[in-house]
């Protein structure tokens, strides 16, 4: 969803100075359809002013710099710096955190581990583009509920094919979740 708004709001909002001074609600309509857009919104908003008065409206080519604008986590910056500015980056979504489990790339759930594991079995020049085509086959073929593993063409390869349920996780009990189980 965030790839089929995010062209109607450059659209309108080139730089990160425009951005930084639209008003609240116009970019909330731009992004409704993300969920949470008022949120969004407004981080959005104040990530480009953050842009625009911390590093003179460019968006800044460091991690820590970019961790630093509002919004912007461990996962959006690698993706920025790998994406936009070619830098060697891994970045863990839930594509690649459920692909890397599956193809057995890793066996770690957590995304800063899964990221360390990803670095070390890849040269840094792939990183990225390694991610990118993660994210790919997850969104096309490998997909969370669905996997369509009948046009795989990691079908020889893949150490998961036959099992059910590709990764597997603990149904939360009605007492885990605050539920009486007498209603």
């Amino acid at each position: 969803m965030v790839n089929e708004v995010t062209p109607a709001l450059f659209e309108q909002y080139g730089d990160a100075a425009s951005l930084a001074d639209a008003p609240q609600r116009r970019v909330e309509k731009l992004v409704r359809r993300t969920g949470f857009f008022t949120m969004k919104a407004r981080a959005l908003r104040e990530c480009a002013k953050g842009v625009v008065e911390r590093f003179g409206g460019d968006v800044p080519e460091d991690f820590d710099a970019l961790v630093s604008l509002r919004g912007v986590g461990r996962k959006t910056a690698s993706v920025v710096l790998g994406t936009a500015f070619g830098q060697p980056a891994v970045f863990v979504d839930t594509h690649v955190k459920r692909l890397a489990y599956r193809l057995g790339l890793t066996s770690n759930e957590d995304p800063d581990r899964i990221q360390q594991d990803l670095k070390a079995l890849l040269p840094k020049e792939e990183w990225t583009a390694f991610c990118h085509r993660l994210i790919h086959h997850g969104r096309s073929i490998c997909k969370a509920r669905a996997p369509r593993c009948e046009i795989c063409p990691l079908l020889d390869v893949c150490p998961r094919v036959g099992v059910e349920d590709p990764l597997p996780r603990a149904r939360p009990t009605r007492k885990a979740i605050g539920v009486n189980s007498t209603t």
